[in-house]
């Protein structure tokens, strides 16, 4: 079978094929947001078998098992590895236009030397190549990061984690930084179940006793100080919508009081909005003070069958985009009020919604300020949208409404160590957009501005960002 992975995957013309191989490719990464557990690059972790590094956790993944008919036993039950394994390459060999099959002969190519696509007739010859490969250590956690020029990574870390990990691999010197995320939606989604538990786990970390709202407040701020003293800079925040007023005079503090003395009674629209509005202007305030970013995500909503979250739990792949509602008013509101009180953090804002990329760019460009390029931006196509339409879409609008040259780009928002060949993906993605653009006459073919652009958008933004 003939390979697809070549030199000029992805790039339609000879402008995209330089652009990428003579300012993109071996730019280093710089990861700003996954879901890589630090501790296991503290350990350095080896893997048993490519099951274990590649399958364990990968929701994508379970989803197209799913959609090929392939019984639960064998993408999250206790079914043997390999076995686990001969089913993926069954569901995969003929996932044509999913970003899961580019993103698997990638994986394969650029950490295994193995350039056919996964396919059930090699399906065994390629378990025993990658596991040799395994075994002999040379794809520990550490290496395979180094092998693809990690340069820093954002862990996605809980208000309440000791970071301790983090501590580990900063005293190990490994090259690669590896700096925690702040993400607080613990805190902010009082009406769950878990809310009285989660603030008892913070009254311990912090020594204090959280009655009413100031308190709360006070524990937050000693761990936002605990975070940058590890050297965080960027916090994110994911909810279904965006909370945002208080018309109903509704206070945090009897919301709060409300759900500590009554915690198994719901709460109404307006206490949650009231509760959240408070808490999310707290954080923004605070990352403003710091010089922090501020990513939020929206527009997912979570476990919506209930059925297989019973078997698997959370994060099993089975969540999906909301759709249409309206952000705009809540946000723009949250974004103002900030904004005149000249405490408007750097932000990030995605939609997990793709019809609503150009709002999110108006949206961003009525509150940049020239103080900082690109301090308001729409982030990169996230989750359901990381695949090459979504990737065009989200670039078209991105440009049509702001300025390319101030994009953060990209990120793996993954668990997986191997995933670190999306940014090569969208790399490639990005020049034969430039390419294309430049070849229909579109934008001239400056080898100065491009190289520009390429180096800010795949490397420079989110150094500047993360180490400013």
């Amino acid at each position: 079978m003939n390979k697809l992975i070549s030199d000029d995957f992805l790039l339609e013309n000879k402008t995209a094929s330089e652009l990428y191989n003579d300012f993109a490719k071996d730019l280093p990464i710089i990861d700003y947001h996954c879901h890589i557990d630090a501790k296991e690059i503290a350990e350095d972790i080896y893997f048993e078998n490519i099951t274990e590094l590649w399958l364990k956790g990968d929701h994508y993944k379970w989803r197209l098992m799913r959609a090929c008919g392939i019984d639960e036993r064998f993408i999250t039950g206790d079914a043997p590895d390999k076995e686990k394994f001969m089913m993926w390459a069954k569901a995969v060999e003929g996932a044509f236009g999913n970003p899961l099959y580019h993103w698997t002969c990638l994986e394969l190519t650029r950490y295994f030397g193995i350039k056919e696509p996964l396919t059930t007739e090699n399906a065994d010859s390629v378990w025993e190549r990658a596991n040799e490969i395994l075994r002999s250590g040379r794809l520990s956690a550490r290496n395979i990061m180094t092998d693809s020029s990690v340069e820093m990574i954002c862990t996605t870390d809980d208000p309440c984690d000791t970071l301790e990990y983090h501590e580990q691999i900063k005293a190990s010197g490994f090259a690669t930084a590896v700096l925690p995320a702040f993400r607080p939606d613990n805190i902010v989604d009082i009406e769950k179940d878990t809310f009285g538990s989660y603030l008892a786990r913070l009254e311990e970390v912090s020594g204090m006793k959280i009655d009413s709202i100031q308190k709360l407040e006070d524990a937050l701020t000693s761990r936002l100080d605990h975070f940058a003293s590890h050297g965080c800079v960027i916090s994110d925040h994911g909810t279904e919508y965006i909370w945002f007023g208080n018309d109903s005079g509704v206070s945090a503090d009897d919301v709060l009081t409300k759900k500590l003395s009554m915690p198994g009674t719901a709460l109404t629209a307006d206490e949650l909005t009231a509760y959240k509005t408070e808490l999310m202007l707290f954080f923004a305030r605070e990352y403003a003070k710091r010089g922090w970013t501020m990513q939020l995500h929206f527009g997912c909503k979570r476990n919506v069958n209930s059925v297989m979250f019973g078997k698997a739990g959370a994060n099993c792949g089975c969540d999906t985009i909301t759709g249409s509602f309206d952000f705009l008013t809540p946000l723009a509101g949250f974004m103002d009020k900030l904004n005149s009180e000249g405490l408007l953090p750097k932000m990030i804002i995605y939609s997990l919604n793709p019809v609503d990329n150009t709002v999110i760019d108006t949206l961003c460009g009525s509150f940049n300020d020239g103080s900082v390029p690109g301090k308001i931006q729409h982030g990169a196509a996230w989750w359901f949208n990381d695949n090459l339409a979504g990737m065009e879409d989200q670039l078209r609008s991105l440009c049509s409404q702001s300025l390319l040259p101030c994009f953060v780009g990209m990120l793996t928002d993954s668990r997986c160590f191997l995933s670190y060949t999306r940014h090569e993906y969208f790399r490639r993605i990005f020049c034969n957009f430039l390419g294309t653009e430049i070849e229909r006459g579109r934008f001239p073919y400056d080898r100065r501005i491009l190289k520009d652009i390429i180096e800010k958008v795949c490397y420079r933004n989110a150094r500047d960002m993360l180490t400013r």
